[in-house]
This record gives structure tokens, sequence and C-alpha cells, in this order.
């Protein structure tokens, strides 16, 4: 589990929105609430931690993207995400603006 941790923090990255369209439109992109550590999902999704990505999904903590968030991203295509590739999936979470 160390090893799998270690290689997702090394493979996280920052990401602007147009890189990451293409994987909105094959519907493979989840959003993380702030509340959640980005690794800590990509960890529980990679490891097939059913229980912990259940809840999360149940209390909204992670989603797919909305409509207003897809309108808003796209109104400004070079906000930055912090993301990391989990295949199939792109989490990302929102940068501060």
């Amino acid at each position: 589990m160390q090893d799998l941790r270690a290689e997702l923090v090394e493979s996280l990255d920052e990401a602007e929105w147009n890189w990451l369209i293409p994987h909105v439109q094959r519907d493979a992109v989840i959003v993380v609430t702030e509340q959640l550590d980005l690794v800590d999902v990509g960890v529980a999704l990679a490891s097939d931690n059913v229980t912990s990505v259940q809840s999360w999904i149940e209390e909204q903590l992670i989603h797919k993207p909305s409509v207003s968030q897809l309108s808003d991203w796209n109104g400004d295509r070079t906000k930055r995400f912090n993301s990391l590739i989990v295949q199939p999936f792109v989490l990302i979470q929102e940068l501060p603006a």
C-alpha cells in the first residue's frame, strides 16, 4: 500500500481545464471536494476500497462534474486543478483562485 501511495504522490500534478476536457467527454473525470485528500481517494479507488468510495459518493465528497461546474470551467479554460490519474479515471480538485 505504501508503494501505491508513493506512486500516486509522484503522479499528482496540476492541470488546466482545457487539458481535462477530453476526459470529461469520455465521462472519466471525478471531482474530489477539498475536504478529502486527492491521494487518499486515489489509493481507495486503486485498491478497490468500496466502503470508503461509497461513503464519499453518498456524502457527495466525490462526484461527476455538475452542469454548473462544467459551464463555469468552460468559461475559464485556463482554470487550474490538482489532478491525479487512477485508470480509468482522472481525479480533480479545484485549486483556490
